[in-house]
């Protein structure tokens, strides 16, 4: 890879970039993935989070949305004696209430991608930035679905996690114009 948006420093963070960041994503689990992975990187780096990816695979079943979603209390509990995950007690538990709203949007709209693809047009938004100082934190799309999943009961689902994760499952191409991957 010539040229990076970032990651250069970090041969995992590298990886996430050149083979995930900014790739579009319609698989569901994957989808559910990233939700959760997104809401638990508030407040922290992205590094933190993708160091920890395995760990968060093994306590949320493989990030499937219905067995997250019927994780009982004290299944929750014992997560937060992980050491592999981050032990914050309203990200943990907010995994299974966002999964339960995910499985409701599937229910409604058959798919969480067909949902989620709804706010940019059903195609990748994609920006012409030349440095990262030019990437807003938030736009009125990652409002729009932010404003949706409060309403519809999610919780680290604030605008710019949003934005974060539309950038993560590439519903947002943010990828800077000297980029190799573009």
């Amino acid at each position: 890879m010539d040229k990076r948006c970032f990651g250069d420093e970090n041969p995992e963070y590298a990886k996430y970039h050149d083979t995930e960041w900014g790739v579009p994503v319609h698989d569901d689990r994957h989808l559910f993935e990233m939700l959760i992975l997104e809401g638990a990187q508030a407040g922290l780096s992205w590094e933190t989070i993708l160091k920890r990816r395995a760990g968060y695979r093994e306590a949320f079943h493989n990030f499937d949305p219905a067995k997250v979603a019927a994780m009982t209390d004290e299944e929750l509990e014992e997560r937060l004696k992980t050491p592999t995950i981050i032990r914050n007690r309203l990200k943990v538990f907010s995994a299974r209430k966002n999964a339960r709203v995910f499985l409701e949007i599937q229910k409604e709209l058959g798919s969480f991608s067909h949902y989620l693809w709804g706010f940019v047009g059903g195609s990748p938004m994609v920006n012409q930035w030349k440095t990262r100082g030019e990437v807003p934190v938030t736009t009125p799309e990652s409002d729009a679905l932010s404003k949706d999943l409060k309403k519809r009961g999610m919780s680290f689902v604030g605008s710019t996690i949003m934005y974060a994760y539309m950038q993560a499952v590439g519903l947002v191409n943010d990828h800077l114009l000297n980029c190799s991957l573009r």
